[in-house]
């Protein structure tokens, strides 16, 4: 099969979809792979190195559809690459495509097989594609939140452990998942007060277990997040449902609960947000202030660390790669659940019950 691995497009997003060991492995099993010129530079990655391992380096990214039969990326198409793909042609990414029917309208159209990183579960029901995201996300959370509860940036002036006589931050981390354990972890090793909600008490328990003392595990519900807010310098919204909205956790009123100057940081901005006054922002303009409190909303939030999270991701996504390269998509698909489960769209139909109840669009299983 001819892969295509064109260079990503979104603002400030430094992340390449494989790794030229990647592109080593892929052609030694008989496949052709196609980069396009300074995929990998954000990364670290030169192109004489995709050269040595085999793979083939073209111009641009027109070049690399108009060749290719399965593209690997690491964000969702945008528009301007959306006449590129063709029916048919495999596209293997991060879609999120609840947070966008633009989008998804888009993707039906175009006639392409949709294979979300996102929505890919392994035999024991984990999602394998996101979790190094998740972590690098729940990691990169605090140390965005710290850095915007500087006073410059318009928080509160607080630092994170606070000093000897001085209290240490309040963080509240919405969500228990990975992005809300690794986020909890981090903040509990700056010394700061932790409290991590959730609604799975089988979670809260192996959380208590594992987390340090100074992170408290709490119930979620309507009142507990309200009892939380006034208390938080910073607060993390970790939620996800997958391939679904996020829900909202925090309305625009309940802002009018927090301190002025304290920070919101909704990592789950790629699925719509957990808090009703997100919308997205970049990495160039982070930030914005509703009711006094800084919103951090930023998409593509490992992005900023290429370097890392190429890495991380394309050591999970290759096994996959290779799978879907292997044979006919919808033989695959039949093979192994989790290639289905990741097909949101294919042959113009939404193959995602969860995407298309967010639309209120048809749904159509991809095997009945």
């Amino acid at each position: 099969m001819i892969i295509g691995v064109p260079k990503e497009v979104k603002r400030d997003e430094y992340r390449v979809a494989l790794l030229p060991v990647g592109a080593e492995q892929l052609v030694e099993r008989g496949h052709t792979v196609i980069i396009e010129a300074g995929a990998g530079l954000g990364s670290g990655l030169a192109d004489h190195s995709y050269l040595k391992a085999g793979a083939r380096l073209v111009a641009s990214a027109s070049d690399v559809f108009e060749a290719a039969e399965l593209i690997v990326k690491v964000k969702e198409p945008l528009a301007q690459e959306w006449p590129l793909i063709r029916p048919e042609q495999i596209i293997f990414t991060y879609f999120h495509f609840a947070a966008s029917q633009e989008l998804t309208e888009a993707m039906q159209k175009s006639g392409a097989v949709c294979a979300a990183y996102e929505t890919l579960r392994d035999e024991r029901g984990q999602l394998p594609l996101l979790t190094p995201m998740s972590e690098v996300a729940g990691r990169m959370s605090i140390q965005e939140g710290a850095k915007y509860l500087e006073r410059p940036q318009m928080g509160r002036g607080i630092l994170l452990g606070g000093v000897p006589g001085v209290a240490p931050a309040h963080i509240t981390i919405l969500g228990g998942g990975v992005v809300g354990a690794n986020a909890a972890r981090i903040a509990a090793g700056f010394q700061a007060d932790v409290a991590i909600l959730d609604i799975n008490l089988d979670r809260l328990r192996h959380l208590d277990e594992v987390m340090p003392a100074n992170v408290n595990v709490l119930f979620s519900d309507r009142h507990m997040i309200r009892e939380q807010l006034p208390l938080a310098d910073l607060v993390i919204g970790a939620v996800l449902i997958p391939g679904a909205k996020a829900p909202q956790l925090v309305t625009r009123e309940d802002l009018r609960l927090m301190k002025p100057g304290s920070v919101l940081i909704d990592v789950a901005i790629d699925q719509g947000g957990c808090i009703e006054s997100s919308r997205p922002t970049t990495h160039g303009e982070p930030t914005y202030i509703e009711e006094e409190v800084v919103h951090y909303c930023v998409t593509n939030m490992p992005g900023a660390v290429g370097r890392t999270s190429s890495f991380a991701l394309c050591n999970v996504t290759l096994p996959w790669v290779a799978r879907l390269a292997s044979n006919d998509w919808r033989s695959i698909a039949g093979e192994s659940p989790p290639i289905c489960d990741a097909i949101n769209i294919a042959e113009g139909a939404i193959r995602n019950e969860a995407v298309a109840e967010t639309f209120d669009m048809p749904y159509k299983p991809l095997f009945t």
